[in-house]
């Protein structure tokens, strides 16, 4: 059997491979953009237009981060998802943690036996990439994520509640 990057990383549609999820995306996305907005609450479908995501899957999306404290929501009138935290206290990784974590490398993927606790040099240095990108990650917050993030999303907040 032949071991496939394809068969573990999702791919791009022009057949790249993408080191984080659609799923892990979407969130960013969504939480760059409601760090944007200093407080104020936003739909589901005002989100999914301003980041240019799929509302239905983004709702979805939005409930880990809820559940890891990032994001809080409200019901009814005047709701929607606004940033639980200030910008500056919440890391990439603390996003990517609550919807899809990254997996450390801990034994052979291809099953294969090595020493205890030694991992092949391909195994090895996938692993150092991954703790690497955790630790930049860790570093980068929200805050940081907002210079010059303005042009990146269309704030449907006003057209949104104009059509209600």
């Amino acid at each position: 059997m032949w071991w496939r990057a394809e068969s573990i990383l999702p791919t791009r549609p022009d057949g790249g491979i993408y080191m984080l999820s659609q799923t892990v995306e979407y969130a960013l996305r969504a939480v760059v953009h409601l760090a944007s907005l200093n407080g104020e609450r936003r739909t589901v479908p005002q989100i999914a237009q301003a980041t240019d995501t799929p509302a239905g899957y983004l709702a979805k999306v939005l409930q880990p981060l809820v559940r890891a404290g990032i994001v809080e929501s409200r019901r009814g009138l005047g709701g929607g998802f606004r940033l639980a935290l200030a910008p500056a206290e919440i890391t990439i990784l603390d996003v990517v943690s609550a919807v899809e974590p990254l997996r450390r490398i801990t034994r052979c993927p291809l099953g294969r036996t090595h020493e205890e606790g030694v991992l092949c040099p391909l195994h090895r240095t996938l692993d150092e990439t991954i703790a690497h990108t955790e630790a930049v990650f860790s570093k980068a917050t929200l805050a940081d994520m907002l210079d010059g993030a303005d042009h990146c999303f269309v704030d449907a907040g006003d057209e949104a509640a104009s059509a209600e």
